[in-house]
């Protein structure tokens, strides 16, 4: 095992918005790239003559979607893992001080020590509605802050200034929807995909793009993974003779606040979801566990219909 391990190569990066820091398993000091397209072009030339056995990544907003995606463009083997993974192995292994230099050293014995799954191949197509996506999201968010803002303002000038400026983010939203429907209908397979999703009673386009754009591994591996993935699987806090709530954690944040809005509308309009929410809730289970369970149940259908090209049937 230990000569297998020698004969490897393991890489740790470590993301910032500005910077990346390179670490190789058992070696000494840690190489630095700028986090932009050229940095990344001299990062992607210094690994690949290492052509390395595994890369881990952590998932840090979006400052790590350029790096991963040409670290996949090349071929090169990578893992996104959650940042708590990464930080609960630091401390398990005595690296309690926490600067990017550590951390990268920190992925790279994470990777060879736990070997995590590959990332999936991700397309230019997958990365451009991400980032629309994301975008979307953001605009909305302040629409909400600045209808909030007219309710409590008093002053006629400053009321036509934020009427402005919703009716400016209003169109900027409409852009950014026409972009996301040609990014969809180009591409058949996202297409099709959309389809099967909002076939489902409570899954409307907003969720289904969402999915599209955050979880391109949907229908691509089994119910345990997927859940585990999206953070919506039940995890055991047992010990001893003591039997804790089952929690979930972690996970990709957005997928799961849009899963949690198809939930809730599902519980009223889905028939076996709601048939499923109505009995949790009739032996006693509380709101939070009715809807983690129905998140989860939701989840699974959703994966399998996309694994076997199957639009909903009740």
């Amino acid at each position: 095992m230990q000569n297998q391990t020698e004969n490897n190569i393991f890489i740790g990066i470590d993301v910032s918005k500005k910077k990346l820091d390179v670490a190789i398993y058992s070696k000494t000091g840690v190489k630095q790239f700028d986090n932009n397209e050229k940095g990344i072009g001299s990062l992607i030339k210094y690994v690949s003559k290492l052509s390395p056995t595994l890369i881990v990544m952590e998932a840090t907003g979006s400052y790590h979607f350029l790096c991963l995606s040409e670290l996949m463009n090349h071929s090169l083997s990578v893992s996104l893992i959650n940042p708590r993974q990464s930080r609960d192995f630091a401390k398990a292994t005595g690296h309690f001080a926490k600067t990017d230099a550590i951390d990268a050293k920190v992925l790279a014995h994470f990777a060879q020590a736990i070997r995590p799954e590959v990332r999936h191949q991700v397309s230019d197509q997958t990365l451009q509605l991400n980032d629309l996506t994301r975008r979307r999201t953001q605009i909305v968010q302040m629409i909400v802050i600045e209808y909030n803002r007219l309710e409590s303002c008093h002053s006629k000038g400053l009321k036509s200034s934020i009427e402005n400026h919703i009716q400016f983010l209003d169109t900027q939203k409409a852009l950014i929807e026409k972009e996301i429907d040609i990014i969809i209908d180009e591409n058949s397979f996202m297409k099709k995909q959309e389809e099967i999703l909002t076939t489902v009673p409570g899954v409307g386009k907003v969720v289904a793009r969402t999915f599209l754009a955050e979880l391109p591994e949907l229908g691509q591996l089994n119910s345990r993974k997927i859940s585990t993935l999206v953070g919506v699987a039940p995890l055991n806090r047992d010990s001893g003779f003591s039997k804790k709530r089952r929690m979930i954690c972690g996970g990709r944040s957005r997928v799961r606040s849009m899963l949690y809005m198809a939930c809730v509308s599902a519980m009223r309009w889905n028939p076996i979801l709601k048939s499923f929410a109505d009995r949790l809730k009739e032996s006693g289970k509380p709101y939070k566990v009715v809807a983690t369970a129905v998140m989860h149940k939701l989840l699974i259908i959703l994966n399998a219909m996309v694994r076997d090209n199957t639009y909903w049937k009740y």
